[in-house]
Protein backbone atom coordinates (compact mmCIF):
# COMPACT_ATOMS: atom_id res chain seq x y z
CA UNK A 1 0.00 0.00 0.00
CA UNK A 2 0.60 3.89 0.46
CA UNK A 3 3.28 3.06 3.47
CA UNK A 4 5.03 0.09 1.51
CA UNK A 5 5.26 2.99 -1.51
CA UNK A 6 6.80 5.67 1.18
CA UNK A 7 9.44 3.29 2.60
CA UNK A 8 10.60 2.49 -0.51
CA UNK A 9 11.18 6.37 -1.75
CA UNK A 10 14.53 7.86 -1.07
CA UNK A 11 15.38 9.44 1.93
CA UNK A 12 14.29 13.27 1.82
CA UNK A 13 17.22 16.02 0.61
CA UNK A 14 19.45 17.21 3.28
CA UNK A 15 21.72 20.00 2.95
CA UNK A 16 25.08 21.01 2.90
CA UNK A 17 25.06 21.38 6.54
CA UNK A 18 23.32 18.33 7.52
CA UNK A 19 19.86 20.38 7.60
CA UNK A 20 16.42 19.46 5.55
CA UNK A 21 16.52 20.79 2.11
CA UNK A 22 15.10 24.41 1.50
CA UNK A 23 13.17 23.29 -1.34
CA UNK A 24 11.50 25.47 -2.62
CA UNK A 25 12.38 28.10 -0.55
CA UNK A 26 15.95 28.51 -1.92
CA UNK A 27 14.38 30.79 -4.54
CA UNK A 28 13.50 33.31 -2.37
CA UNK A 29 16.59 33.73 -0.27
CA UNK A 30 14.47 31.52 2.83
CA UNK A 31 15.14 28.44 4.66
CA UNK A 32 12.63 26.30 6.49
CA UNK A 33 14.25 26.78 9.62
CA UNK A 34 14.85 30.05 10.82
CA UNK A 35 17.37 29.17 13.90
CA UNK A 36 20.22 31.06 12.21
CA UNK A 37 20.94 34.40 12.63
CA UNK A 38 21.37 35.83 8.95
CA UNK A 39 25.02 38.20 9.85
CA UNK A 40 26.41 35.01 10.97
CA UNK A 41 29.34 33.29 8.66
CA UNK A 42 27.14 29.71 8.32
CA UNK A 43 24.03 31.79 6.63
CA UNK A 44 26.15 33.57 4.23
CA UNK A 45 27.79 30.25 3.44
CA UNK A 46 24.53 28.99 2.99
CA UNK A 47 23.18 31.72 0.88
CA UNK A 48 26.26 31.70 -1.24
CA UNK A 49 26.09 27.61 -2.00
CA UNK A 50 22.02 28.38 -2.58
CA UNK A 51 22.72 30.83 -5.00
CA UNK A 52 25.09 28.71 -7.08
CA UNK A 53 23.06 25.88 -7.46
CA UNK A 54 21.27 25.47 -10.97
CA UNK A 55 17.48 27.20 -10.82
CA UNK A 56 16.11 23.64 -12.36
CA UNK A 57 16.28 21.10 -9.41
CA UNK A 58 12.86 18.91 -9.02
CA UNK A 59 10.95 18.35 -5.92
CA UNK A 60 11.95 15.80 -3.52
CA UNK A 61 10.16 12.69 -4.41
CA UNK A 62 8.44 11.89 -1.03
CA UNK A 63 6.64 15.49 -1.48
CA UNK A 64 5.87 14.47 -4.54
CA UNK A 65 4.02 11.25 -3.64
CA UNK A 66 2.44 13.04 -0.33
CA UNK A 67 0.95 15.23 -2.99
CA UNK A 68 -0.33 12.73 -5.31
CA UNK A 69 -1.90 11.04 -2.85
CA UNK A 70 -3.50 13.76 -1.17
CA UNK A 71 -5.26 14.80 -4.54
CA UNK A 72 -6.16 11.63 -5.29
CA UNK A 73 -7.89 11.17 -1.71
CA UNK A 74 -9.40 14.63 -2.69
CA UNK A 75 -10.59 13.24 -5.90
CA UNK A 76 -12.77 10.22 -4.44
CA UNK A 77 -14.49 12.36 -1.33
CA UNK A 78 -17.87 13.15 -1.83
CA UNK A 79 -18.57 16.73 -1.27
CA UNK A 80 -21.89 16.79 -1.40
CA UNK A 81 -22.79 15.50 2.24
CA UNK A 82 -23.32 18.01 5.62
CA UNK A 83 -19.77 16.95 6.75
CA UNK A 84 -17.82 17.99 3.48
CA UNK A 85 -15.13 19.87 5.55
CA UNK A 86 -14.35 16.77 7.98
CA UNK A 87 -13.91 14.31 5.17
CA UNK A 88 -11.53 16.94 3.33
CA UNK A 89 -9.54 17.06 6.74
CA UNK A 90 -9.32 13.28 7.10
CA UNK A 91 -6.58 13.47 3.86
CA UNK A 92 -4.71 15.97 5.59
CA UNK A 93 -4.58 14.25 8.63
CA UNK A 94 -3.40 11.16 7.40
CA UNK A 95 -0.51 13.23 4.96
CA UNK A 96 0.84 14.44 8.53
CA UNK A 97 0.69 11.59 10.61
CA UNK A 98 3.06 9.85 7.11
CA UNK A 99 5.03 12.78 8.17
CA UNK A 100 5.28 12.35 11.97
CA UNK A 101 5.96 9.05 11.46
CA UNK A 102 8.85 9.23 9.06
CA UNK A 103 10.54 12.34 10.93
CA UNK A 104 11.69 10.33 14.37
CA UNK A 105 13.39 13.40 15.96
CA UNK A 106 10.53 15.92 15.12
CA UNK A 107 7.81 13.45 16.11
CA UNK A 108 7.29 14.36 19.43
CA UNK A 109 7.10 18.37 18.61
CA UNK A 110 4.58 17.25 15.48
CA UNK A 111 2.37 15.41 17.71
CA UNK A 112 2.21 17.87 20.34
CA UNK A 113 1.17 20.21 17.53
CA UNK A 114 -1.13 17.68 16.23
CA UNK A 115 -3.07 16.51 19.42
CA UNK A 116 -3.63 20.03 20.56
CA UNK A 117 -4.99 20.97 16.91
CA UNK A 118 -7.00 17.91 17.43
CA UNK A 119 -7.94 18.90 21.18
CA UNK A 120 -9.31 22.21 19.46
CA UNK A 121 -10.74 20.29 16.82
CA UNK A 122 -12.89 18.52 20.03
CA UNK A 123 -13.77 21.10 21.57
CA UNK A 124 -15.02 23.17 18.71
CA UNK A 125 -17.55 19.80 17.67
CA UNK A 126 -18.63 20.22 21.41
CA UNK A 127 -19.33 23.61 20.90
CA UNK A 128 -21.09 23.00 17.78
CA UNK A 129 -22.98 20.09 18.87
CA UNK A 130 -24.38 22.23 21.87
CA UNK A 131 -25.32 25.03 19.66
CA UNK A 132 -27.66 22.85 17.41
CA UNK A 133 -30.11 22.98 19.52
CA UNK A 134 -30.14 26.67 20.41
CA UNK A 135 -29.78 26.94 16.16
CA UNK A 136 -32.95 25.08 16.05
CA UNK A 137 -34.84 26.90 18.28
CA UNK A 138 -33.44 30.15 17.03
CA UNK A 139 -34.56 28.56 13.56
CA UNK A 140 -38.19 27.86 15.36
CA UNK A 141 -38.31 31.12 16.94
CA UNK A 142 -36.70 33.17 14.02
CA UNK A 143 -40.00 31.72 11.85
CA UNK A 144 -42.41 32.21 14.64
CA UNK A 145 -40.81 35.56 15.04
CA UNK A 146 -41.72 35.96 10.76
CA UNK A 147 -45.05 34.50 10.89
CA UNK A 148 -45.87 37.26 13.93
CA UNK A 149 -44.76 39.73 11.65
CA UNK A 150 -46.14 38.81 8.42
CA UNK A 151 -49.86 38.79 10.72
CA UNK A 152 -48.82 41.68 12.28
CA UNK A 153 -48.20 43.28 8.76
CA UNK A 154 -51.17 41.77 7.37
CA UNK A 155 -53.36 43.71 10.53
CA UNK A 156 -51.55 46.54 9.89
CA UNK A 157 -51.99 46.91 6.26
CA UNK A 158 -55.49 46.07 6.97
CA UNK A 159 -55.94 48.87 9.55
CA UNK A 160 -54.07 51.02 7.61
CA UNK A 161 -56.64 50.22 4.59
CA UNK A 162 -59.73 51.08 7.05
CA UNK A 163 -57.73 54.05 8.46
CA UNK A 164 -57.70 55.08 4.54
CA UNK A 165 -61.12 54.19 4.44
CA UNK A 166 -62.24 56.28 7.13
CA UNK A 167 -59.71 59.33 6.28
CA UNK A 168 -61.60 59.72 2.59
CA UNK A 169 -64.93 59.34 4.29
CA UNK A 170 -63.99 61.97 6.95
CA UNK A 171 -62.60 64.38 3.75
CA UNK A 172 -65.44 63.58 2.28
CA UNK A 173 -67.16 64.66 5.42
CA UNK A 174 -65.10 67.80 5.65
CA UNK A 175 -65.87 68.89 2.42
CA UNK A 176 -69.77 68.78 2.96
CA UNK A 177 -69.41 70.24 6.13
CA UNK A 178 -67.37 73.18 4.22
CA UNK A 179 -69.93 73.45 1.54
CA UNK A 180 -72.59 73.72 4.15
CA UNK A 181 -70.37 76.31 6.16
CA UNK A 182 -70.21 78.29 3.05
CA UNK A 183 -73.94 78.24 2.26
CA UNK A 184 -74.67 79.37 5.78
CA UNK A 185 -72.40 81.91 5.77
CA UNK A 186 -74.17 83.33 2.45
CA UNK A 187 -77.58 82.72 4.57
CA UNK A 188 -76.00 84.70 7.17
CA UNK A 189 -74.78 87.41 5.32
CA UNK A 190 -78.11 88.08 3.30
CA UNK A 191 -80.06 87.68 6.43
CA UNK A 192 -77.70 89.97 7.71
CA UNK A 193 -78.41 92.76 5.20
CA UNK A 194 -81.99 91.93 5.36
CA UNK A 195 -81.81 92.49 9.09
CA UNK A 196 -80.36 96.06 8.33
CA UNK A 197 -82.63 97.10 5.96
CA UNK A 198 -85.55 96.32 8.54
CA UNK A 199 -83.83 97.94 10.88
CA UNK A 200 -83.67 101.12 9.20
CA UNK A 201 -87.18 100.97 7.73
CA UNK A 202 -88.39 100.48 11.55
CA UNK A 203 -86.09 103.69 12.75
CA UNK A 204 -87.72 105.66 10.09
CA UNK A 205 -90.81 104.83 10.94
CA UNK A 206 -90.32 105.43 14.25
CA UNK A 207 -89.23 108.90 13.69
CA UNK A 208 -92.15 109.50 11.60
CA UNK A 209 -94.24 108.34 13.89
CA UNK A 210 -92.68 110.52 16.88
CA UNK A 211 -92.98 113.45 14.14
CA UNK A 212 -96.19 112.69 14.11
CA UNK A 213 -97.68 112.51 17.37
CA UNK A 214 -95.46 115.37 17.92
CA UNK A 215 -97.57 117.20 15.21
CA UNK A 216 -100.67 115.83 16.72
CA UNK A 217 -99.72 117.77 20.09
CA UNK A 218 -99.04 120.69 18.63
CA UNK A 219 -102.09 120.60 16.84
CA UNK A 220 -104.22 119.94 20.00
CA UNK A 221 -102.42 122.75 21.68
CA UNK A 222 -103.23 124.91 18.75
CA UNK A 223 -106.91 123.94 18.98
CA UNK A 224 -107.18 124.67 22.30
CA UNK A 225 -105.43 127.98 22.44
CA UNK A 226 -108.00 128.70 19.63
CA UNK A 227 -111.02 127.43 21.88
CA UNK A 228 -109.35 129.81 24.78
CA UNK A 229 -108.66 132.87 22.61
CA UNK A 230 -112.47 132.36 20.74
CA UNK A 231 -114.27 132.44 23.85
CA UNK A 232 -112.64 134.92 26.86
CA UNK A 233 -116.08 136.25 27.64
CA UNK A 234 -116.62 132.61 29.26
CA UNK A 235 -113.64 132.19 31.49
CA UNK A 236 -113.59 135.28 32.59
CA UNK A 237 -109.55 135.04 31.56
CA UNK A 238 -107.02 136.34 29.69
CA UNK A 239 -106.24 133.40 26.90
CA UNK A 240 -102.35 134.08 27.78
CA UNK A 241 -102.69 133.86 31.52
CA UNK A 242 -104.30 130.65 30.74
CA UNK A 243 -101.73 129.27 28.29
CA UNK A 244 -99.10 130.37 31.04
CA UNK A 245 -101.07 128.77 33.68
CA UNK A 246 -101.41 125.47 31.73
CA UNK A 247 -97.55 125.69 30.50
CA UNK A 248 -97.01 125.73 34.44
CA UNK A 249 -99.60 122.85 35.19
CA UNK A 250 -97.87 120.58 33.00
CA UNK A 251 -94.30 121.47 34.13
CA UNK A 252 -95.53 121.04 37.86
CA UNK A 253 -97.88 118.00 36.76
CA UNK A 254 -94.20 116.92 35.41
CA UNK A 255 -92.43 117.65 38.57
CA UNK A 256 -94.73 115.95 40.40
CA UNK A 257 -94.64 112.69 38.26
CA UNK A 258 -90.86 112.90 38.69
CA UNK A 259 -91.30 113.40 42.63
CA UNK A 260 -93.44 110.24 42.55
CA UNK A 261 -91.20 108.12 40.97
CA UNK A 262 -88.44 108.96 42.79
CA UNK A 263 -90.69 108.12 45.85
CA UNK A 264 -91.46 105.16 44.67
CA UNK A 265 -87.67 104.24 43.88
CA UNK A 266 -86.98 104.91 47.30
CA UNK A 267 -89.81 104.12 49.28
CA UNK A 268 -90.48 101.04 47.31
CA UNK A 269 -88.90 98.61 49.69
CA UNK A 270 -89.94 100.44 53.05
CA UNK A 271 -92.82 99.15 55.33
CA UNK A 272 -95.48 101.33 57.66
CA UNK A 273 -94.79 102.17 61.04
CA UNK A 274 -97.72 100.41 62.40
CA UNK A 275 -96.86 97.25 60.59
CA UNK A 276 -93.10 97.94 61.74
CA UNK A 277 -94.55 98.63 65.32
CA UNK A 278 -96.28 95.31 65.00
CA UNK A 279 -93.40 92.93 64.05
CA UNK A 280 -91.15 94.72 66.14
CA UNK A 281 -93.72 93.50 69.04
CA UNK A 282 -94.08 90.14 67.43
CA UNK A 283 -90.44 89.56 67.71
CA UNK A 284 -89.92 90.76 71.14
CA UNK A 285 -92.48 88.17 72.65
CA UNK A 286 -90.81 85.80 70.44
CA UNK A 287 -87.40 87.15 72.14
CA UNK A 288 -88.99 86.25 75.25
CA UNK A 289 -90.33 82.86 74.81
CA UNK A 290 -87.10 82.10 73.20
CA UNK A 291 -85.00 82.96 76.38
CA UNK A 292 -87.88 81.42 78.47
CA UNK A 293 -87.47 77.80 75.93
CA UNK A 294 -83.59 78.40 76.19
CA UNK A 295 -83.47 78.67 80.34
CA UNK A 296 -86.07 75.38 80.28
CA UNK A 297 -83.56 73.39 77.78
CA UNK A 298 -80.74 73.98 80.33
CA UNK A 299 -82.62 72.68 83.01
CA UNK A 300 -83.47 69.75 80.65
CA UNK A 301 -79.68 69.28 80.07
CA UNK A 302 -78.97 69.65 84.27
CA UNK A 303 -81.73 66.76 84.72
CA UNK A 304 -80.15 64.86 81.47
CA UNK A 305 -77.07 64.91 82.97
CA UNK A 306 -77.86 64.04 86.14
CA UNK A 307 -80.21 61.29 84.92
CA UNK A 308 -77.31 60.02 82.53
CA UNK A 309 -75.09 60.39 86.01
CA UNK A 310 -77.70 58.26 87.69
CA UNK A 311 -78.67 55.75 84.94
CA UNK A 312 -74.30 55.10 85.15
CA UNK A 313 -74.73 54.92 88.63
CA UNK A 314 -77.81 52.31 88.59
CA UNK A 315 -76.32 50.43 85.15
CA UNK A 316 -73.22 49.91 87.56
CA UNK A 317 -75.15 49.07 90.75
CA UNK A 318 -76.75 46.49 87.83
CA UNK A 319 -73.83 45.15 87.27
CA UNK A 320 -72.45 44.43 90.57
CA UNK A 321 -76.04 42.88 91.54
CA UNK A 322 -75.64 40.87 88.60
CA UNK A 323 -71.96 39.82 89.59
CA UNK A 324 -73.11 38.98 93.29
CA UNK A 325 -76.50 37.10 92.13
CA UNK A 326 -74.10 35.32 89.25
CA UNK A 327 -71.29 34.52 92.52
CA UNK A 328 -74.04 33.59 94.64
CA UNK A 329 -75.79 31.30 92.26
CA UNK A 330 -72.65 29.64 91.32
CA UNK A 331 -71.76 29.23 95.53
CA UNK A 332 -74.79 28.85 97.10
CA UNK A 333 -76.96 25.46 97.23
CA UNK A 334 -80.43 25.24 95.36
CA UNK A 335 -83.54 25.95 96.34
CA UNK A 336 -84.75 22.37 98.08
CA UNK A 337 -87.89 20.86 96.61
CA UNK A 338 -90.57 20.71 99.69
CA UNK A 339 -92.95 19.08 97.53
CA UNK A 340 -90.36 15.56 98.53
CA UNK A 341 -91.86 15.71 102.04
CA UNK A 342 -94.84 14.56 101.18
CA UNK A 343 -94.17 11.41 101.22
CA UNK A 344 -92.37 11.50 104.45
CA UNK A 345 -94.64 13.36 106.73
CA UNK A 346 -97.36 11.05 108.49
CA UNK A 347 -100.17 12.29 107.11
CA UNK A 348 -99.37 12.88 103.32
CA UNK A 349 -99.69 15.52 101.22
CA UNK A 350 -102.71 16.83 103.18
CA UNK A 351 -101.08 17.54 106.23
CA UNK A 352 -97.78 18.64 104.87
CA UNK A 353 -99.35 21.59 103.28
CA UNK A 354 -101.39 22.49 105.95
CA UNK A 355 -98.36 22.38 107.87
CA UNK A 356 -96.40 24.51 105.20
CA UNK A 357 -98.88 27.10 104.35
CA UNK A 358 -97.07 30.65 104.90
CA UNK A 359 -94.00 29.65 106.10
CA UNK A 360 -90.47 30.41 104.57
CA UNK A 361 -87.97 28.22 103.89
CA UNK A 362 -86.22 28.72 107.37
CA UNK A 363 -89.87 27.71 109.32
CA UNK A 364 -90.12 24.77 106.70
CA UNK A 365 -86.46 23.77 107.74
CA UNK A 366 -87.82 24.17 111.97
CA UNK A 367 -91.39 21.87 110.90
CA UNK A 368 -89.12 19.16 109.31
CA UNK A 369 -87.31 18.87 112.17
CA UNK A 370 -89.88 19.19 114.72
CA UNK A 371 -91.57 15.91 112.58
CA UNK A 372 -88.68 14.47 112.25
CA UNK A 373 -87.37 15.01 116.09
CA UNK A 374 -91.02 14.27 117.03
CA UNK A 375 -90.86 10.74 115.19
CA UNK A 376 -87.31 9.93 117.31
CA UNK A 377 -88.51 11.32 120.62
CA UNK A 378 -91.08 8.98 120.57
CA UNK A 379 -88.87 6.11 119.94
CA UNK A 380 -87.03 6.81 122.96
CA UNK A 381 -87.96 4.80 126.38
CA UNK A 382 -85.57 7.27 128.82
CA UNK A 383 -83.27 10.04 128.82
CA UNK A 384 -80.11 10.28 130.07
CA UNK A 385 -79.88 12.24 133.14
CA UNK A 386 -77.53 16.00 132.90
CA UNK A 387 -76.28 15.48 136.38
CA UNK A 388 -76.19 18.04 138.91
CA UNK A 389 -74.05 20.82 137.65
CA UNK A 390 -74.26 24.82 138.06
CA UNK A 391 -75.29 25.32 134.12
CA UNK A 392 -78.22 22.53 134.50
CA UNK A 393 -81.67 24.24 135.22
CA UNK A 394 -83.15 23.23 138.70
CA UNK A 395 -85.46 21.38 137.17
CA UNK A 396 -83.24 18.94 134.93
CA UNK A 397 -80.55 18.05 137.71
CA UNK A 398 -80.59 14.38 138.29
CA UNK A 399 -78.30 11.47 137.48
CA UNK A 400 -79.01 8.70 135.98
CA UNK A 401 -82.11 7.59 133.62
CA UNK A 402 -85.39 9.18 133.46
CA UNK A 403 -87.95 7.51 131.99
CA UNK A 404 -89.92 9.45 128.61
CA UNK A 405 -93.83 9.78 129.18
CA UNK A 406 -94.42 10.13 125.78
CA UNK A 407 -97.07 12.04 125.67
CA UNK A 408 -99.49 14.00 122.65
CA UNK A 409 -98.42 17.47 121.25
CA UNK A 410 -101.82 18.57 122.40
CA UNK A 411 -101.18 17.21 125.64
CA UNK A 412 -97.92 18.82 126.26
CA UNK A 413 -99.67 22.33 125.53
CA UNK A 414 -102.42 21.90 127.96
CA UNK A 415 -100.39 21.03 130.54
CA UNK A 416 -98.48 24.39 129.60
CA UNK A 417 -101.65 26.53 129.92
CA UNK A 418 -102.38 25.20 133.18
CA UNK A 419 -99.17 25.97 134.14
CA UNK A 420 -99.85 29.56 132.94
CA UNK A 421 -103.05 29.64 134.75
CA UNK A 422 -101.90 28.33 137.77
CA UNK A 423 -98.64 30.86 137.70
CA UNK A 424 -101.37 33.44 137.42
CA UNK A 425 -103.45 32.58 140.54
CA UNK A 426 -100.38 32.97 142.56
CA UNK A 427 -98.25 35.84 144.09
CA UNK A 428 -95.31 34.78 141.66
CA UNK A 429 -92.68 35.18 144.86
CA UNK A 430 -90.42 31.70 143.24
CA UNK A 431 -88.59 32.07 140.19
CA UNK A 432 -90.61 30.52 137.07
CA UNK A 433 -88.41 27.11 137.11
CA UNK A 434 -89.28 26.31 140.59
CA UNK A 435 -92.59 27.35 140.06
CA UNK A 436 -92.74 24.77 137.19
CA UNK A 437 -90.87 22.08 139.19
CA UNK A 438 -93.31 22.42 142.01
CA UNK A 439 -96.22 22.20 139.38
CA UNK A 440 -95.10 18.70 138.34
CA UNK A 441 -94.66 17.57 142.23
CA UNK A 442 -98.06 18.68 142.84
CA UNK A 443 -99.74 17.35 139.93
CA UNK A 444 -97.71 14.34 139.06
CA UNK A 445 -95.72 13.49 142.26
CA UNK A 446 -92.51 13.46 143.84
CA UNK A 447 -91.57 10.46 141.99
CA UNK A 448 -92.86 11.14 138.31
CA UNK A 449 -92.13 14.85 138.38
CA UNK A 450 -88.55 14.44 137.06
CA UNK A 451 -89.81 11.95 134.26
CA UNK A 452 -92.51 14.48 133.43
CA UNK A 453 -89.78 17.86 133.59
CA UNK A 454 -87.27 16.08 131.52
CA UNK A 455 -90.12 14.55 129.01
CA UNK A 456 -91.71 18.16 128.44
CA UNK A 457 -88.48 20.09 128.59
CA UNK A 458 -87.51 18.12 125.50
CA UNK A 459 -91.09 18.75 123.63
CA UNK A 460 -91.00 22.76 123.99
CA UNK A 461 -87.32 22.15 123.18
CA UNK A 462 -88.23 20.52 119.79
CA UNK A 463 -91.33 21.92 118.53
CA UNK A 464 -90.55 25.93 117.92
CA UNK A 465 -93.25 26.20 115.75
CA UNK A 466 -95.55 26.02 118.17
CA UNK A 467 -96.10 29.44 119.86
CA UNK A 468 -97.02 28.45 122.94
CA UNK A 469 -94.14 25.92 123.44
CA UNK A 470 -91.76 28.98 121.80
CA UNK A 471 -92.92 30.91 124.62
CA UNK A 472 -93.20 28.88 127.32
CA UNK A 473 -89.51 27.27 126.25
CA UNK A 474 -87.96 31.54 125.88
CA UNK A 475 -89.61 31.83 129.69
CA UNK A 476 -88.05 28.46 131.03
CA UNK A 477 -84.77 29.22 129.71
CA UNK A 478 -84.65 32.64 130.91
CA UNK A 479 -84.57 34.10 127.40
CA UNK A 480 -87.98 36.27 128.16
CA UNK A 481 -89.52 38.17 131.18
CA UNK A 482 -93.02 36.03 132.29
CA UNK A 483 -94.03 39.79 132.25
CA UNK A 484 -94.20 39.93 128.63
CA UNK A 485 -96.48 36.75 128.09
CA UNK A 486 -98.90 38.08 130.95
CA UNK A 487 -99.12 41.32 129.12
CA UNK A 488 -100.12 39.42 125.96
CA UNK A 489 -102.74 37.56 127.96
CA UNK A 490 -104.34 40.89 128.68
CA UNK A 491 -104.01 42.32 125.96
CA UNK A 492 -105.72 39.82 123.64
CA UNK A 493 -108.66 39.66 126.81
CA UNK A 494 -109.26 42.96 126.39
CA UNK A 495 -109.17 42.87 122.78
CA UNK A 496 -111.63 40.30 122.78
CA UNK A 497 -113.89 41.72 125.33
CA UNK A 498 -114.00 44.59 122.84
CA UNK A 499 -114.64 42.64 119.87
CA UNK A 500 -117.06 40.61 121.91
CA UNK A 501 -118.90 44.46 122.92
CA UNK A 502 -118.79 45.00 119.05
CA UNK A 503 -120.52 42.02 118.08
CA UNK A 504 -124.21 42.93 119.21
CA UNK A 505 -125.70 40.37 117.31
CA UNK A 506 -123.82 37.57 118.56
CA UNK A 507 -122.69 36.69 115.06
CA UNK A 508 -119.08 35.69 115.95
CA UNK A 509 -117.92 38.05 112.85
CA UNK A 510 -117.60 41.43 113.40
CA UNK A 511 -117.57 44.17 110.24
CA UNK A 512 -114.86 47.65 109.83
CA UNK A 513 -117.65 49.47 110.77
CA UNK A 514 -117.78 48.15 113.73
CA UNK A 515 -114.53 48.44 115.10
CA UNK A 516 -114.79 52.46 114.45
Amino acid sequence: GLLETLSLCPPPHFSIGGQLSPWPTYTSGQTILHNRKPCSYDYRKRAGSWQKQPLGITKPRYLEQLENYLRKELLLLDLSTDSTQELRLQPYREIFEFFIEDFKTYKPLLSSIKNAYEVMLAHQREKIRALEPLKAKLITVNEDCNERILAMRAEERYEISMLKREKMNLLKLIDKKNEEKISLQSEVSKLRKNLAEEYLRYLSERDARKILIADLNELRYQREDMSLAQSPGIWGEDPVKLTLALKMTRQDLTRTQMELNTMKANFGDVVPRRDFEMQEKTNKDLQEQLDSLRSDYEEVCKEHEILLQLHMTTLKERDRFHSELQEIQRTSTPRPDWSKCEDVVAGGPDRWQMLAEGKNSDQLVDVLLEEIGEGLLREKDFFPGLGYGEAIPPFLRFDGIVENKKPTKKDVVNLLKDVWKQRLLEEQKEKFPDFFFSFLEHRFGPGEAMAWAYTIFENIKLFRSNEVMSQFYAVLMGKRSESVYIKQKETVAQLLKEMTNADSQNEGLITMENLR
